[in-house]
């Protein structure tokens, strides 16, 4: 063969057309081989700076802007066991104590209300449509604003426990679901009729002191709460909590065993006791306190009297890792806030503000740049308290607050 002729054979293998089935003709091994090197060679081309913050915000044990003990949000469970018109009270004080919640803070999305819901368009109501606390009626707490979640014959030993465990049929809507996670302190509130280590619900079944010790175990166990808080306002109250055995719970109740827990006081022209002693004097003591309050819950404990409550309120701690006068009220009546502060102003990429566009409905109070804080709100009630923002209020007028309206703002005297 000629030199010209070689040159032209090996020049027509070289470059001959690629073969699409031969790569699939190779060993698996070698496959894979070839997978792995690629990648490699991707992830060498490939700056990743930008990434690593990310990643380790995701993977890392960043806490920084966190509590050290990993505590970011607050949930409530506000149960009235009892329903009748002679039960006035136990409605009020639920009322109550949910009202206090949202002054400080806590939007509605992380309140879970169970209330019969048969006191305020009772025949026998003489102010339709009302329930109030106090005898000089300063306050409706059934005014505009009010979500119950748990209505009538919702309120069940069944439905309570599967709030708490989380154990919930399918079609059950978001808004009747706690939705807490290892990160969430919790406060559960109760209030009825009971007994020793019991708690009518609805004068027709119990939930006993094992049963409630028992979901809030299952609450530990998926990781439900990172601190719990546990108050309970009924006869006897003291051995609804005297079962726990989970840790990170402190507890309270009104009444020792064989005690029995008393109304405050009557309204004459409603007929029926408006409050309870033991939830009165805590709502009063709260009122002195505002959102940003450095108030603990030892200063709460030290003004329980006996003599003013007429019955012994038990304290229980010993399954908290953090002793009471390290725990603010508000790390579990207040709204943990999570901000991002903005800077005056800046170059936004089409990625940026399609970020910030999907955080609108997110819950998240964000302004586009050059807005101000009062234009860039989200608007509606429910946006408003899921603000991280700190925005201007307006001045109180007639005791009560402008920006938060009747039912959120402190009203002088109303307990």
């Amino acid at each position: 063969m000629s030199v010209s002729a070689l040159f032209t054979a090996q020049r027509s293998a070289i470059y001959r057309p690629w073969d699409s089935n031969a790569i699939m003709r190779l060993p698996p091994v070698i496959l894979v081989l070839i997978s792995l090197f690629a990648f490699r060679v991707l992830a060498d081309t490939v700056p990743t700076d930008h990434l690593e913050p990310q990643l380790s915000d995701l993977f890392g044990n960043n806490t920084e802007g966190l509590a050290s003990d990993g505590h970011t949000n607050n949930w409530a469970v506000l149960v009235c066991s009892s329903r009748y018109w002679f039960n006035y009270r136990h409605m009020a004080n639920t009322l109550a104590m949910y009202r206090t919640l949202k002054r400080l803070g806590m939007p509605d999305s992380n309140i879970i209300l169970m209330l019969a819901d048969d006191v305020a368009c009772n025949a026998r109501n003489p102010y339709p449509a009302t329930v109030y606390a106090n005898a000089g009626k300063a306050l409706d707490l059934y005014g505009e604003g009010i979500e119950v979640d748990y209505k009538g014959y919702e309120v069940t030993v069944e439905s309570f426990l599967r709030l708490l465990t989380g154990r919930h049929d399918p079609s059950t809507p978001r808004s009747k679901r706690l939705l807490s996670d290892a990160s969430s302190n919790v406060f559960i509130y109760m209030t009825g009729h009971g007994g020793n280590e019991f708690l009518k619900f609805q004068d027709n079944e119990e939930v006993s002191a094992y049963d409630v010790a028992d979901a809030v175990e299952q609450m530990w166990e998926k990781k439900r709460y990172n601190k719990l808080l546990y108050v309970i306002d009924t006869c006897q109250a003291n051995t609804m909590y005297s079962k726990f055995y989970s840790p990170e719970i402190i507890a309270t109740g009104s009444s020792a065993l064989g005690e029995s827990s008393y109304s405050h006081h009557n309204d004459r022209d409603i007929g029926v006791a408006v409050i309870d002693g033991f939830t009165h004097f805590i709502l009063q003591y709260f009122e002195s306190l505002g959102k940003t309050s450095r108030t603990t819950l030892r200063q709460l404990f030290d003004t329980y009297d006996p003599a003013r409550i007429f019955s012994h309120p038990g304290i229980s701690t010993e399954l908290s890792t953090s002793p009471p006068e390290d725990i603010l009220i508000t790390d579990f009546f207040g709204a943990v806030a999570r901000v991002e502060v903005l800077p005056s102003s800046a170059e936004l990429d089409l990625e940026s503000q399609a970020a910030l566009r999907s955080r609108e409905g997110s819950g998240w109070d964000v302004a586009p740049l050059g807005i101000t804080e009062g234009q860039g709100r989200k608007h509606g009630r429910e946006g408003q308290r899921r603000s991280g923002s700190v925005l201007p209020r307006r001045k109180e007028k007639d005791g009560q607050s402008a920006w938060n309206g009747p039912l959120t703002g402190r009203v002088k005297g109303w307990w």
